[in-house]
């Protein structure tokens, strides 16, 4: 998923992207016309001499098989040794592109799955080099001075009408972003790849359309692997509550990890006090903000931002926060800039925003109105002190206008594999569950709070034996260790 704040510790930004097909490399569902993908895609790393590229031919709307057609771009590196088959991978979002996710894996502790797979990438309807909706984002400030609400009214209303200008360029495109369709989608590349079987291995959103592919095409399924599991029933207000949920207890238990280390950090020797001391930090940087030297707000929300960080980067949080209690200012960290193009001549940019909003917004109940939405955020700071100002999902859909279309899995025959992480809070723990009574399969835990870090771990070789085998695990894999605190 899913999973794009302003808060850094829950999921990545995504970029804006503009995106129009083109036709270069074009295949139907008969076949692909593989070639580098450095040749021909705008952007791409020259010298990987591995991964190919190719377009397929799909239908907008799967009801009119015979009406308008949009490409898909696909890559694939060949499996190494002796081949048995085709795994696609997606690595979430929704709205991130999978055309790298192949090198990702052949460069991960998950290689061996090259050995007797082509590993198979592609970028969803409404991504990068796949046709899409060219949707800018407006990105005019509230005015100073405007109260917390008024300025979030203002951020909504603004994202709601330059959504309406998208969706206006090309409704029938925007309510095609679905997770069935794109289901149908992969269901067309296996087609091309001339595969009666294909594997599947999805992170995050990525897990929800394997669902989605399983419950369509489960007699297309050769074994399916699903890490960071998804709820099987989407609705941005519940995920909002979810991961505020755990990124409160991950609160607690940084604080309980700082207590231990006390003649490091000085904030207190035990959890409580930890807690107080850091909510006191942050009270009064509401009261008094100061500046960094970049002249950006160091202010109780910057201080509330790092509350609910992930395990490995406690230690330089930890540092941080006594940096600033005594008067400094946090290090500034600025990413990349947004890249544009049209098709195999956009600069990838790893993901687009608006199809994600789209995706999101055309199969989630949740409410359209900013009273609401405020209201619910509201209800949730008061549950959770800490992280319940972190959500940001339930906003996404103020002022959509297109149907919902909900999802339905249902269970399948084919070997599933699900990979759930202990604590995570991007997708928390009981949503793998809550999947598993869903759809089946066999659950394998692992014991840290990172989001789709399966393939980064040992325990990636299950992954290996999973797909070369169809043998599944319940067993737990640890994470890594919490670094130690620096002095």
């Amino acid at each position: 998923m899913i999973f794009m704040p302003k808060n850094r510790t829950l999921v990545a930004a995504v970029a804006a992207v503009a995106m129009v097909p083109l036709v270069p490399a074009v295949a139907s569902a008969e076949g692909l016309a593989w070639r580098p993908c450095a040749s021909i895609a705008k952007g791409w790393d020259a010298t990987d001499k591995q991964t190919e590229c190719a377009m397929i031919t799909v239908p907008l709307d799967y009801a009119d098989p015979d009406g308008r057609k949009i490409d898909v771009a696909v890559s694939r590196i060949p499996a190494t040794g002796a081949r048995s088959g085709a795994i696609v991978f997606n690595p979430g979002g929704p709205g991130h592109s999978g055309m790298a996710t192949p090198s990702t894996i052949v460069d991960s502790k998950a290689a061996g799955l090259l050995e007797h797979h082509d590993l198979i990438g592609f970028d969803p309807r409404g991504v990068d080099y796949s046709a899409g909706v060219n949707c800018p984002e407006d990105e005019t400030s509230p005015a100073p001075g405007m109260s917390e609400k008024d300025s979030a009214r203002f951020v909504a209303e603004r994202d709601a009408v330059a959504r309406k200008r998208c969706i206006d360029k090309d409704p029938a495109f925007v309510r095609s972003l679905t997770t069935s369709n794109i289901a149908r989608d992969v269901d067309r590349i296996r087609q091309a790849l001339g595969e009666d079987k294909i594997g599947y291995y999805g992170v995050s959103w990525g897990t929800a359309l394997g669902a989605e592919y399983r419950t369509l095409f489960d007699d297309h399924v050769d074994k399916m692997l699903l890490d960071s599991v998804m709820s099987p029933e989407l609705n941005l207000t519940t995920m909002d509550d979810d991961i505020a949920t755990v990124g409160e207890k991950t609160f607690r238990e940084f604080s309980a990890w700082i207590a231990r280390y006390d003649s490091v950090y000085h904030f207190g020797r035990e959890e409580q006090t930890v807690a107080k001391a850091l909510l006191d930090l942050r009270a009064e940087l509401t009261a008094k903000p100061r500046k960094a030297a970049d002249g950006s707000p160091v202010d109780g929300k910057t201080v509330n931002d790092m509350l609910a960080d992930p395990r490995k980067t406690w230690a330089d949080v930890a540092t941080q926060l006594a940096t600033i209690r005594d008067g400094g200012t946090p290090a500034v960290n600025q990413g990349p800039a947004p890249k544009t193009g049209l098709g195999w001549d956009t600069e990838r940019s790893g993901g687009s925003t608006f199809q994600q909003n789209a995706l999101l917004c055309n199969e989630s109940p949740s409410p359209r109105d900013f009273e609401t939405v405020w209201r619910h955020r509201l209800d949730r700071i008061e549950r959770n002190p800490v992280s319940g100002s972190y959500g940001f999902w339930e906003q996404k859909c103020i002022g959509w206008p297109a149907p919902v279309q909900q999802w339905a899995f249902e269970p399948g025959k084919s070997p599933l594999q699900l990979v759930g992480h202990v604590f995570e809070p991007v997708t928390p723990i009981g949503w793998a569950v809550a999947m598993q009574r869903r759809i089946g399969g066999a659950l394998m835990k692992i014991e840290d709070d990172a989001h789709g870090s399966l393939e980064s771990l040992p325990c990636a070789s299950a992954a290996v034996t999973f797909f070369d085998t169809g043998r599944t695990t319940t067993e737990s894999c640890p994470g890594p260790a919490i670094p130690a605190p620096k002095a």
